[in-house]
């Protein structure tokens, strides 16, 4: 019995290490070093690297990171021109980026899970959580930027007082203000949690997979990471895309007079 208690805290206590994230702060004023570490890493070389595309572009026989590059564009503008018909220079580089850096920030989960956590305690680092779509507070920042931006476009388009009657008139009109702008609230609010939240749960669910797969014997894991982990990358890149398509199908709304 107390070597099945030891053998039970020894697999929590490795996935409580492995969800730990390394933070300073408490309460409110938490700041998980880790997830600004990797978001702004990863941020850099997507800068870095349609900067570079950019950089070494040709009208004549163009190099992979060219082809590459014009292929994330092609595929980002395509989705705004099918969902977004007014005129704005935000949205496609917008879309762009939300599409590259959640893809980037998911394409951690890849890694395994015991690598980057060792070289961080070799120098000195206890905690260390490699995916920052698997802290809420990351998604929560992504999709609460993406909320003002809609509000904020919501009040450009519209008009303060459009947009004051969108909140109070509509659907059922002026006998039930107090209604529509709770139904209005509901609907505006359950956005960004939405978008929060969907990315977190899939990516937090994904990690934990990996980290009980590392938890098998040596001999059984290779069998089970590597299907999982070529299912993941559909995943990875599925959430990427639904992110970014519903921030382009909300500002689309945000600039619709009606």
């Amino acid at each position: 019995m107390a070597t099945e208690a030891h053998a039970t805290e020894g697999v929590t206590g490795y996935i409580i290490h492995h969800l730990t994230p390394l933070h300073v702060g408490e309460g409110f004023w938490t700041l998980h070093l880790d997830t600004l570490f990797f978001s702004a890493v990863l941020g850099g070389l997507f800068i870095w690297f349609f900067k570079t595309a950019a950089e070494k572009a040709t009208s004549g026989v163009p190099g992979l990171v060219q082809n590459f590059a014009e292929m994330l564009i092609e595929f980002v503008d395509t989705q705004v021109k099918d969902s977004f018909h007014g005129e704005s220079k935000l949205i496609a580089p917008l879309a762009l980026t939300i599409f590259c850096w959640v893809f980037m920030w998911n394409f951690m989960d890849l890694f395994p899970v015991d690598i980057l956590p060792l070289i961080g305690s070799m120098m000195g680092i206890e905690y260390l959580r490699v995916v920052p779509s698997t802290d809420l507070n990351a998604t929560f920042a992504m999709s609460i930027s993406v909320f003002c931006l809609i509000i904020f476009y919501s009040i450009k388009i519209k008009g303060p007082i459009g947009f004051a009657k969108e909140l109070l008139l509509q659907p059922f009109g002026p006998w039930l203000m107090p209604f529509n702008l709770l139904l209005k609230l509901v609907e505006e609010i359950a956005k960004p949690i939405s978008l929060a939240l969907r990315l977190f749960g899939n990516l937090y669910a994904g990690e934990l997979i990996f980290i009980l797969i590392a938890l098998l014997p040596w001999y059984i894991q290779p069998v089970l990471s590597f299907p999982w982990a070529i299912f993941h990358i559909l995943i990875i890149t599925l959430q990427a895309f639904i992110f970014m398509v519903l921030t382009i199908v909300y500002l689309t709304m945000a600039h619709e007079h009606h």
